[in-house]
């Protein structure tokens, strides 16, 4: 058996942003400032990771290169310890819930993207398909992030510059987004996040993107 992950952005009003801001951020900012962390992201900048189709290939790096560079984006890209008590709180006796305090709050479906995988993390391929580059321009940390509208307003032409896409663009980022999207109507990792991030800026919301481990 392996894990199943959800990496969800919602939309919601600046008091439940404010609300929830002492919770999340601090968890944030333990990831982000986790020096090895910090080490795996500097060299994923440094050195994009090829075509995952060739991961571990003979001949395109040697095998312990292959290993190491796979490796550290896959730690990378996993639910953080700290940001994982998102899921279901601080400690045991702190009853909050992601799913119950955050997503439950969510009343349209359209202000909500929300990708489920089984043995997967859908923040490792969507940062696989778009690279580097791209991924450097999403605020927060490894898809996590808590905005006010403001922030949402100032952040979205980044975030349109990271998702914007020639179709020989998407065409190549497709073939590295690794997910399954079995459901006809569900969005892919390369759809949500820009959808949301228009809409809220749009109508005035905050938004909250948290990448965790749910069972």
């Amino acid at each position: 058996m392996g894990i199943t992950s959800a990496w969800s952005i919602s939309a919601h009003d600046d008091a439940f942003i404010a609300a929830m801001a002492p919770r999340l951020l601090p968890l944030i900012a333990a990831e982000q400032e986790n020096p090895i962390a910090r080490e795996r992201w500097d060299r994923w900048q440094r050195e994009p990771l090829p075509d995952f189709r060739t991961w571990w290939k003979p001949g395109v790096r040697t095998c312990q290169e292959e290993a190491e560079a796979v490796h550290s984006f896959h730690e990378l890209t996993a639910s953080g310890e700290h940001v994982q008590k998102m899921y279901d709180g601080l400690s045991p006796e702190d009853d909050f819930s992601l799913i119950t305090d955050v997503w439950e709050q969510v009343d349209d479906a359209q202000d909500i993207f929300l990708s489920v995988h089984t043995k997967e993390y859908a923040l490792r391929s969507f940062f696989h398909a778009i690279g580097p580059v791209r991924a450097a321009l999403f605020p927060g940390w490894c898809g996590n992030f808590l905005l006010t509208h403001a922030e949402v307003r100032a952040t979205l032409p980044a975030v349109e510059r990271a998702l914007g896409f020639t179709p020989g663009e998407r065409a190549v980022a497709e073939e590295q987004d690794w997910l399954d999207y079995p459901g006809s109507d569900e969005e892919s990792v390369l759809d949500g996040p820009l959808r949301i991030w228009r809409q809220a800026a749009a109508n005035g919301r905050g938004l909250c993107g948290v990448s965790v481990v749910i069972y």
